[in-house]
C-alpha cells in the first residue's frame, strides 16, 4: 500500500482526521503501516462495510476525477497549512486551480436582487483582477458569484457538501460544469456516495474559508452559514469583509453585524485587492471591440429580454418559437455573457457594470 492509498483509506473509514492520522504516523512511521495496524472493526467504512481503494480510485476514473491526498505535491498548500486540512479531496477539473490566490465569496442562498447583483459585478471584477472565487456553489450569492467570475473569464472553485456523484444542489450541476470547462473546479473531501446532511455543510464551509485569502460576505441573516463561514476565517487569521445592504432588511442583517464588529466594508473588487494587499498591473488599453453578431434567432430573444428580466414561459410566447430552441438560445447567449440567468426561470440581459 502507498501513502496516497493510505490516506484514501483512512479517508473512507470517516472516523480519523489529519490530527490522529499524525499521531499514528508518528507511532508506526508511515500512513501505509498505520493502516495495516488498525484493528479490523475499525477499518470499515460510514456505511459499515469493508474500505474497497480499489472501487474508489475506478469511481474516480470513471467520473473523471483526481483524488489528491494530503501527502501528493499538487495538494494546495494554504489548504494543508490549516490544522484541520482534509486528508483527501476529490477534483473535478483543474487540480492548480486551487492554489491560485483566492476570495471566498459567501451568502444567503434566498438574496435579493441587489445581492445577486452585486455578487456577479464583485466576482467578475475579482476575475478581472486574476483573483480565483470559491464558494459552496449554493444557491443565491455563491451561484450569482461564480457567474460574474465565468463573464470575467475567471478562474472559479465550487466546494461541495456532498460527495461529487451525489451533487448539490441539483440546479447548479450545469453551473458547476461551466466552472470546470472554463478552467476552475468543483470539489469534495467526501467519499463517493457520500450525501450531504447538516453535519457535511459545516466541514464543506471550512475548506471554503481555508482555500481563501479572505472571506466575504455579500447579504446574510445574522443564523446562516455564511457567518459560520466567516468565524472559520477569523479561527484561520484571514480577513472578513462585508456588503453592506439595507438597513431594514434581514438578509443585510448579518453583514451589518459584521461590519458594526469590525469587518472591513466593501463596495467592490477593488476594495478587496485593496483590503488583501493584491496589486493589480495596469493594463494597456484595449482596442476597441467589434460589434457582435447574432444570428436572427439570437436577436429576436435579445430584443424580448430586458435588464430586469422575463420568465422563459414569456419569452417562449413572445418569441412563438418552440421551447427547446429558446433555451438552447439562451444557453449560448448566456456563454457568449449576453444574457444571465436569473432565480425563477428567468433571463435578462447583462447589467452595467
Amino acid at each position: 500500500m502507498t501513502e496516497t492509498e493510505a490516506y484514501i483509506a483512512f479517508n473512507l473509514t470517516d472516523r480519523i482526521g489529519n490530527v490522529a492520522l499524525s499521531r499514528l504516523e508518528a507511532e508506526y512511521g508511515s500512513a501505509a503501516k498505520a493502516w495495516e495496524m488498525l484493528p479490523g472493526d475499525k477499518r470499515i467504512s460510514r456505511s459499515g462495510q469493508d474500505i474497497d481503494i480499489g472501487r474508489e480510485i475506478k469511481l474516480a476514473k470513471r467520473y473523471g476525477v483526481e483524488i489528491v491526498t494530503a501527502v501528493d505535491p499538487n495538494y494546495p498548500q494554504i489548504l494543508k497549512a490549516c490544522a484541520r486540512h482534509p486528508l483527501v479531496l476529490y477534483v473535478k477539473g483543474r487540480v492548480s486551480a486551487l492554489s491560485e490566490r483566492a476570495v471566498a465569496m459567501v451568502g444567503t442562498r434566498k438574496a435579493s436582487q441587489y445581492g445577486l447583483d452585486q455578487a456577479y459585478a464583485i466576482g467578475k471584477g475579482l476575475a478581472e483582477r486574476q483573483v480565483a472565487v470559491v464558494s459552496g456553489l449554493a444557491l443565491g450569492i455563491d451561484a450569482a458569484s461564480h457567474q460574474g467570475v465565468l463573464a470575467g473569464k475567471g478562474t472559479a472553485i465550487g466546494v461541495l457538501g456532498s460527495a461529487l456523484d451525489k451533487f448539490y444542489p441539483e440546479q447548479n450541476r450545469q453551473l458547476a460544469r461551466d466552472i470546470v470547462e472554463a478552467g476552475g473546479a468543483a470539489v469534495s473531501q467526501f467519499p463517493f456516495g457520500r450525501e450531504c446532511d447538516t453535519t457535511t455543510f459545516p466541514i464543506r464551509n471550512q475548506v471554503v474559508a481555508a482555500l481563501s485569502l479572505g472571506v466575504v460576505a455579500i447579504e446574510s441573516p445574522v443564523k446562516s452559514g455564511t457567518l459560520l463561514t466567516c468565524a472559520d476565517a477569523l479561527d484561520l487569521g484571514r480577513p472578513v469583509m462585508a456588503l453592506p445592504g439595507r438597513v431594514d432588511s434581514r438578509f443585510s442583517a448579518g453583514c451589518l453585524d459584521l461590519i458594526a464588529d469590525g469587518a472591513r466594508m466593501i463596495r467592490n473588487a477593488a476594495d478587496i485587492c485593496d483590503e488583501l494587499g493584491i496589486k493589480v498591473e495596469a493594463e494597456a488599453p484595449a482596442a476597441a471591440a467589434p460589434r457582435p453578431r447574432f444570428s436572427l434567432e439570437e436577436s429576436l430573444v435579445m430584443r424580448n429580454v430586458g435588464v430586469e428580466g422575463v420568465s422563459m414561459d414569456k419569452l417562449i410566447g413572445l418569441t412563438r418559437l418552440d421551447a427547446g430552441k429558446v433555451a438552447a438560445l439562451c444557453m449560448s447567449l448566456r456563454l457568449q455573457g449576453r444574457l444571465r440567468f436569473l432565480p425563477g426561470n428567468r433571463v435578462a440581459l447583462p447589467r452595467e457594470d
